[in-house]
């Protein structure tokens, strides 16, 4: 009889930690608590980015350097203070923008349902709808996600994929947070919209080796346009340059064409075309504007569930850049 007791409550503490583990991350999670949050993500988005396309980039890649760096928990989004510098005021994120546009969010819903939804939430869910707003493909954001109470400029420098690094470099870092080499594609595929500015690639135009040279996996004449157009010494650090010319504000197929080219902006660009595998997937997606929709969005949603912290994990914060 004992015997019998002890395996059931083993059964109910097994059953609890995996319910804790996974079942509070899940689509429509704020259905009763606060059934209009997705709603009021969603109006705001529709308001705001056809006015403001740029806007789609520039929340996605606030997505991508939050999940990244302590999982998908908004410690992007948290400002520095007098004892703790943040991840926000680190040089891969001094770039980043959108942060207003999450905190407006956060007070709508806030005054519909305080102290319910995470900001950790409202960034994934804003990112999904702004990039489906200007064409972009549409991905599952199952919610449930809690908020960080730590953030910290240094663990950026650890965690978080840079423009820089080669292929081994990447493979690691997405292989970290559980990811693989068809996901590096697919996400990579997201600078299709968006702009970056020149001290992002100054090294690849006038200095790569350290002996005042050029990239040789940048097309020459690329690499001729850009020195004369746009980044034309290499102390230029206003400048802005699409990532995709001509159609930065459309998600398609046009990152792809620029990659086989090798007119990709970044090494990270480049450096997709270094394995056969890579170089594969990237031929894979460059068929069908609607296979890529659909497996970018398999990526998205697996990139949304980096080590989310759920149940009594961190908190809700009632402002996005404080911890409470």
């Amino acid at each position: 009889m004992g015997s019998q007791s002890y395996l059931t409550v083993l059964i109910i503490c097994l059953v609890a930690i995996i319910g804790s583990s996974h079942g509070q991350l899940q689509l429509g999670y704020y259905g009763k608590s606060c059934p209009k949050a997705e709603e009021i993500v969603l109006k705001y988005v529709h308001q705001h980015i056809p006015n403001a396309p740029s806007l789609a980039a520039a929340l996605i890649r606030l997505h991508f350097h939050d999940c990244f760096v302590r999982g998908c928990d908004a410690s992007v989004l948290v400002n520095s203070t007098q004892t703790n510098q943040a991840e926000k005021v680190a040089i891969p994120n001094l770039t980043l923008r959108g942060f207003d546009f999450i905190d407006t969010i956060k007070s709508l819903i806030e005054a519909e349902c305080p102290g319910v939804v995470s900001c950790a939430d409202i960034l994934s869910l804003s990112a999904r709808d702004s990039v489906h707003a200007i064409g972009g493909p549409y991905w599952n954001v199952p919610t449930g996600r809690r908020d960080g109470t730590i953030s910290k400029s240094a663990d950026v420098f650890i965690s978080l994929p840079a423009p820089f690094n080669n292929l081994t470099t990447l493979l690691t870092l997405f292989g970290n947070v559980g990811l693989d080499a068809n996901d590096l594609v697919l996400l990579s595929g997201a600078h299709t919209i968006g702009v970056s500015h020149c001290p992002a690639i100054s090294n690849r135009l006038y200095n790569f080796t350290g002996k005042g040279d050029q990239d040789p996996d940048l097309d020459s004449e690329y690499a001729t346009s850009l020195k004369t157009f746009k980044c034309k010494n290499i102390n230029d650090q206003t400048t802005i340059i699409e990532m995709d010319p001509g159609s930065r504000n459309t998600f398609d197929l046009g990152y792809f064409k620029q990659v086989v080219k090798r007119r990709g902006l970044f090494e990270s660009d480049a450096a997709l075309l270094k394995s056969s595998t890579t170089r594969s997937i990237v031929a894979q997606h460059l068929q069908s504007n609607e296979k890529f929709f659909t497996e970018f969005a398999k990526s998205m949603e697996k990139m949304g569930r980096i080590n989310v912290k759920i149940g009594t994990e961190g908190e809700i914060r009632k402002h996005c850049a404080f911890v409470n």
